[in-house]
């Protein structure tokens, strides 16, 4: 069995860490590059890094914050945003991401992401779902939250799998930023559809939240953000109660 992850995530935007409340009312959450640092010492598994305008404003993600942040860091990082080709793909690997994150692109061109595994392998390609429930069902949106389309999220999720994704990163753009825990239907839901590891995101609030997605879905990875970035809870404390739990984590 896998053991599980505990991932803090860098939402960056205009070269800062910022958070929001269901993908908006975005605030400052401080200097990336130091949040990257400090999650290093506390023992965070690995670290997401999304460039979460970069889609919107229609530009590649920030090339040199990647590698001012690689240079700080030994664990894998994921980079998102703005990801539209392999030559994309080929800079960030170059700059020292160890996987890049791709969300827009994949639904806009399903088969970037067997390219990109071609190239560099599946273990390189975290597709990115932003899921919502809407009109009784979760569905997948783009373009930073912005997009509806018309895909559901578990069928785009075995989909992923298919077209030769390494790892899902899933968020729940209704808990995202709620503190009120994770949505544990939909991260069931998709972690027991998919062979593939599924990264559970959004509504992180408390140690008992992770817990409760360890236990109740199949998903390997635990990733938040502002909990973590203004210290509600220290990663090393979380790591202990979760080992209390029974729970077996990096």
């Amino acid at each position: 069995m896998l053991k599980k992850r505990i991932i803090p995530c860098l939402d960056i935007k205009d070269g800062r860490t910022v958070k929001g409340i269901n993908f908006v009312g975005i605030k400052d959450a401080g200097d990336p590059i130091e949040l990257a640092k400090n999650y290093i010492k506390q023992g965070a598994d690995e670290l997401v890094f999304l460039d979460i305008t970069a889609t919107i404003e229609n530009r590649s993600t920030l090339i040199e914050l990647v590698k001012n942040i690689a240079k700080e860091i030994n664990i894998p990082f994921t980079v998102g945003g703005g990801i539209d080709s392999v030559d994309d793909v080929a800079k960030l690997i170059e700059a020292g991401a160890d996987k890049v994150s791709i969300n827009s692109s994949a639904v806009k061109r399903p088969e970037l992401i067997t390219e990109i595994a071609n190239c560099f392998g599946s273990q390189c390609v975290v597709v990115a779902i932003d899921t919502k429930f809407v009109d009784g069902e979760w569905k997948v949106f783009v373009h930073g939250g912005r997009t509806l389309t018309s895909l559901k999220t578990v069928s785009w999720a075995k989909q992923l799998e298919q077209l030769g994704a390494g790892e899902i990163l899933l968020t729940s753009m209704n808990n995202d930023g709620t503190k009120v825990g994770f949505a544990l239907d939909i991260i069931e839901k998709v972690s027991s559809a998919v062979n593939i590891p599924v990264i559970a995101s959004g509504g992180a609030g408390s140690k008992e939240h992770f817990k409760n997605v360890f236990e109740q879905t199949k998903a390997t990875g635990g990733l938040a953000a502002s909990i973590f970035h203004y210290g509600e809870i220290p990663i090393p404390e979380l790591k202990n109660y979760l080992k209390e739990q029974k729970i077996a984590i990096r």
